[in-house]
């Protein structure tokens, strides 16, 4: 066709795909799904990009980096963890503990970013300030100093504790086995072991001690903490009486 012809008469363009619309929420949404479904090492522009119908490009005009994105990505799932809640110092503690070990069984990626540098995205200091808040409140803290000690030896238990439930969740997918089915096919080897009289302690403690579920063994250890907290500084408000 001529291509003087009249508009009448002239065919319609092929319609161009709207871009599809992106933010910086959108775009961390799309890469806490991609983590959740895939892991961690699933991540990147690329991928998120693909997930989100756009070009790689675009993403970078929201985020610089995957570094930048895996920060986002943090702040994200601190969002989602409840304010601390309870009556007393010890219970906020424990809500705020409770809560970030729930987000990483909800997200297992993210027990694999917690821990290390502080994050200063807002959700993550709105959640370091509830819990210093909460922990400033205890009785016998004199300062900000011992509250900081306080809250650093929390996040070593918790980050212990999580990364451990999050590994045996892990191992328990690529092995196929259970926990149970775990130690039945380990058993016969570690009776062995145990039978030559070298190990006794654990001996006793296979055949004597309580197995608890993870649940439970978070909440003991976190009494153990709390527990040797409160004894700490009662003793060091003893030391200091005349």
């Amino acid at each position: 066709m001529s291509d003087n012809a009249l508009v009448w008469e002239r065919p319609e363009p092929p319609e161009r795909p709207a871009l599809s619309p992106l933010s910086r929420d959108s775009i961390v949404a799309a890469a806490v799904a991609l983590a959740d479904a895939e892991g961690l090492e699933a991540v990147s522009i690329r991928k998120v990009a693909a997930a989100l119908d756009a070009g790689p490009m675009r993403l970078y005009r929201y985020v610089d980096t995957k570094e930048e994105l895996l920060e986002l990505m943090v702040d994200a799932v601190y969002a989602e963890i409840p304010a601390p809640t309870g009556s007393t110092w010890r219970e906020a503690v424990r809500s705020a503990a409770r809560g970030v070990r729930e987000a990483a069984l909800t997200h297992e990626w993210f027990a694999d970013l917690v821990g290390g540098r502080p994050r200063f995205g807002p959700a993550s200091l709105a959640h370091t300030n509830a819990l210093l808040a909460a922990i400033r409140s205890a009785p016998g803290v004199p300062d900000v100093d011992t509250a900081m000690r306080i809250a650093e030896a929390l996040s070593l238990v918790l980050t212990g504790a999580i990364r451990k439930e999050v590994t045996e969740r892990r191992a328990e997918r690529a092995s196929g086995q259970n926990e149970r089915q775990w130690q039945t096919a380990s058993g016969p080897y570690l009776e062995r072991m145990l039978a030559t009289g070298r190990y006794d302690t654990l001996a006793e403690a296979v055949r004597d001690a309580r197995h608890l579920d993870a649940a439970a063994v978070f909440e003991i250890g976190l009494d153990y903490l709390l527990d040797g907290i409160e004894a700490n500084l009662a003793a060091q408000g003893t030391s200091k009486r005349p």
